[in-house]
């Protein structure tokens, strides 16, 4: 859709740049000798560029400059040195969106460690199991989580930041660009979390990528990312392209209303909205698709997690009078491999594949199809993890010879455009976010009330995946069962695995040998 201003042109935000820099101090920036290191490779990059004084992050009202970024860092290296944490120690951060999270990940990176990012709002099952799994040498945790992790050295946010200033700038650590940088967590078929690993040179290569080439980000763009750090989407969004381009990020510590982004928006002149289109619908149900005013600023709109349905990205079009770029990318990526552009946007598709990037539509036996033939999207590039943590039978089965077998169905347009069609496996994509429903089933089953239960994602009215729970209930039927089972899920589970509703059924679709048919529960076609 023609939009009512230059697709590439960045805006110029409001945010005051003083003419004079302060420099960052030589400990702050690194030794020369030290270029893999992620922490001391983007000092140096602010040093070099004058970046010092730029806005970097914007939390509430506060702006934290560049160089006060890198500089409170050296500093917060320090203090994660003092609680033992050394080079190749696993550091938890179950932190919300701030600058506690953007400092600890820095300083870990700093000392040569290894940053594992949790979302703070998951059960303490999860985080007891991540802990765990990393061997973590300390956990970095935000309030109201001093009764997790008591079997690992713990220290809280606020402690963490109220030590940072009195410490002394640390020297960054050596690595190579293929050291470990950080483990994210992802779930597979079973629901078993696995840590997928990524390397200090990995955050470059997805600035250079997509930042630069294909979203064109300048040191004047500011951004909002309703995904958050601790996802691979938010992560590159609102931490990697800042720091790499010299711009800024507006940092929030939890999911924005539709108000909300309306008032950062306008208050930050946000050029870059990053979102996942169930957050996008909520932004046009609110208000409508007609253009508002609140989002002059804003440049283009970036879409990922799920297939944007066509009528709803024509309404954000509309809404924001900016381009809306569907693109498709996983943890074990890193980042997106596949994307529209500026220069090649096609709606209702995920584009094609970034640069540096092969991607291939498979059949079940690993061979490629034809174009327009439905399969499994197949991908290698320069930012593919390693391998998952500790898991080398799960990483021969998803890395095949370079390739990273996704599980995405999709089909290769013959313009070079790939469309994405579903997931391959039981897994369910929520907001932006992929959902075990064997975990959702298992916590429902556990009421003695429920003889069968399937949970799925089923598109509402305005075409966004939402996930629901069809229930078999055993006789008799009570009216509060409904009620009950979201209560118990509530408990139990983190909000994003939380079924927006529960519908109960007679019988579940099944094939002669007792296996749900998945598929059909999705469609109601039963």
């Amino acid at each position: 859709m023609t939009t009512s201003r230059p697709a590439a042109a960045p805006r110029t935000t409001t945010a005051a740049v003083p003419q004079q820099r302060t420099p960052l101090p030589a400990s702050a920036a690194g030794p020369r000798a030290t270029p893999g290191n992620l922490a001391a490779q983007l000092a140096d990059l602010a040093e070099r560029r004058g970046w010092g004084d730029r806005a970097a992050f914007h939390q509430g009202h506060r702006v934290w400059t560049h160089g006060e970024v890198h500089a409170l860092a050296a500093r917060a290296a320090t203090v994660l040195a003092a609680q033992g944490v050394g080079a190749g120690d696993r550091v938890v951060l179950a932190l919300p969106d701030g600058i506690a999270w953007v400092t600890a990940f820095l300083a870990t990176a700093r000392l040569g460690a290894v940053a594992v990012l949790v979302n703070p709002e998951l059960p303490a099952a999860d985080h007891a199991f991540m802990a765990a799994d990393t061997r973590a040498a300390l956990c970095v945790t935000g309030p109201g989580m001093e009764e997790r992790f008591t079997d690992r050295p713990r220290l809280g946010a606020d402690q963490f930041l109220a030590s940072v200033p009195t410490a002394a700038p640390a020297p960054a650590h050596p690595v190579d660009a293929h050291a470990p940088l950080y483990i994210q967590y992802t779930s597979g078929t079973t629901g078993r979390p696995k840590g997928v690993v990524h390397t200090h040179g990995d955050p470059k290569a997805y600035h250079d990528l997509i930042g630069r080439r294909l979203l064109r980000i300048t040191r004047d763009d500011v951004t909002l990312s309703v995904s958050k750090l601790y996802f691979a989407y938010g992560f590159g969004n609102a931490f990697v392209f800042p720091l790499f381009s010299g711009s800024s990020a507006v940092l929030v510590d939890r999911r924005p209303s539709p108000a909300a982004v309306d008032e950062l928006v306008a208050r930050h002149r946000v050029t870059l909205l990053y979102s996942v289109p169930s957050a996008f619908a909520a932004l046009v149900a609110e208000r409508g698709s007609g253009h508002q005013a609140c989002f002059a600023s804003v440049r283009a709109a970036v879409s990922a997690g799920e297939g944007m349905p066509a009528g709803l990205g024509r309404q954000v079009t509309e809404l924001l009078a900016a381009p809306v770029l569907e693109q498709i990318g996983s943890t074990e990526a890193g980042h997106a491999f596949c994307a529209n552009s500026f220069d090649h946007n096609h709606p209702g598709t995920v584009g094609r594949p970034v640069p540096g990037f092969e991607v291939e539509v498979r059949d079940a036996n690993g061979r490629p199809v034809p174009d327009g033939t439905e399969g499994e999207l197949w991908v290698r590039g320069p930012t593919l993890t390693p391998g998952y943590l500790d898991r080398p039978e799960e990483t021969a089965r998803a890395l095949v010879g370079g390739w990273l077998a996704t599980r995405d169905l999709a089909r290769r347009e013959p313009d070079g455009t790939f469309r994405h069609l579903g997931r391959a496996d039981d897994m369910e994509m929520v907001g932006g976010i992929t959902v075990s429903p064997l975990e959702v089933e298992a916590v429902l089953r556990a009421h003695p009330a429920v003889r069968e239960v399937a949970v799925v994602a089923v598109v509402d009215r305005l075409g966004v995946s939402r996930l629901r729970a069809f229930v078999v209930p055993e006789p008799p039927v009570h009216d509060g069962l409904r009620e009950a089972l979201l209560r118990l899920a509530r408990e139990r589970l983190a909000a994003f695995k939380v079924p927006r509703g529960v519908s109960l059924v007679p019988s579940l679709p099944r094939t002669p040998t007792g296996k749900l048919r998945r598929h059909l529960v999705r469609r109601g076609a039963w």
